[in-house]
């Protein structure tokens, strides 16, 4: 996860593909896992579940479906609840990611269990309720689901936080609601807390809300802070090491180069960007 943090999923591909290679236990089908440990299928869960995650930054759609199948019942296999729920909520973004919104919701709707969930933890299914709502085009909906998160992050860490909760702050909340208000196409809340989550410090996938942010300038005709932002952005964009974040940066470029009004200035320094954004990563199997 190092190489993610810092240098984006693409970059952490062929670390990927090197793990898959040096255990063969995580192509193998669970059933011929059943003689091993339960703390040996537990580790395998969790490097399946990162692999997955890593996947589908990276643009591999396929593949990243895959590894959380198989993270799912490696876990189900150990009884590892908590690696079942990190998986139903990576894999709840990415269907919401490909249009799936009312599967992304039967995913989601599937990590609450017997006993209440930690506060952070019931922030991030909120989240990712509120996102697959407003893809669906409610409107309300959304709106208190991304208020109860915000409720729910505020009730602070707990003793049965799982491990990997760590990275579910402020930041992380923040560009999320961002996110969720520009789908709703509320440019006055939105942008502030775009902005606010882009120029945080934090791990790398959090450029996501940069070129979220772009896109909200974009759409909401605010052409010259959108000039400033590529100017910034387009000196870095050839080092994007997330295929979410080159697709939503290529996504507005296009926007800009065929939308009328744009400012010429805004439409060249667009097609700038586009020269400079990353190419697919090539879908070969991890």
């Amino acid at each position: 996860m190092h190489l993610d943090a810092t240098h984006g999923a693409r970059a952490a591909v062929p670390a990927a593909r090197e793990a898959v290679r040096r255990h063969p236990e995580l192509s193998a089908g669970p059933d011929r896992l059943r003689g091993h440990s339960g703390d040996r299928i537990a580790v395998l869960a969790e490097l399946s579940e990162v692999i997955g995650w890593i996947l589908f930054d990276a643009g591999l759609h396929r593949h990243a479906h895959r590894a959380n199948a198989r993270a799912l019942a490696l876990a189900g296999l150990c009884g590892d609840r908590w690696t079942a729920r990190l998986v139903r909520l990576n894999h709840s973004m990415l269907q919401t990611h490909t249009g799936h919104a009312r599967a992304a919701l039967e995913t989601v709707s599937r990590v609450a269990g017997a006993r209440p969930l930690p506060a952070r933890v019931s922030s991030l299914v909120l989240i990712r309720q509120a996102h697959a709502t407003a893809l669906l085009g409610a409107h309300r909906e959304p709106l208190e689901l991304i208020s109860r998160a915000q409720s729910r992050f505020l009730d602070g860490v707990s003793r049965h936080d799982p491990h990997w909760a760590w990275w579910i702050d402020q930041a992380e909340l923040t560009g999320h609601q961002g996110w969720v208000l520009a789908r709703l196409r509320q440019w006055d809340r939105a942008l502030p807390l775009l902005h606010r989550a882009a120029t945080a410090p934090g791990p790398s996938y959090r450029h996501l809300f940069a070129a979220e942010l772009l896109g909200a300038l974009a759409r909401a005709g605010a052409w010259r802070e959108a000039e400033d932002l590529i100017t910034d952005l387009a000196p870095r964009a050839a080092r994007i090491g997330s295929a979410r974040t080159a697709g939503s940066l290529g996504g507005t470029v296009r926007l800009l180069r065929r939308a009328p009004r744009v400012p010429a200035g805004l439409r060249d320094a667009a097609v700038f960007l586009q020269e400079h954004l990353p190419g697919p990563e090539p879908a070969r199997t991890p």
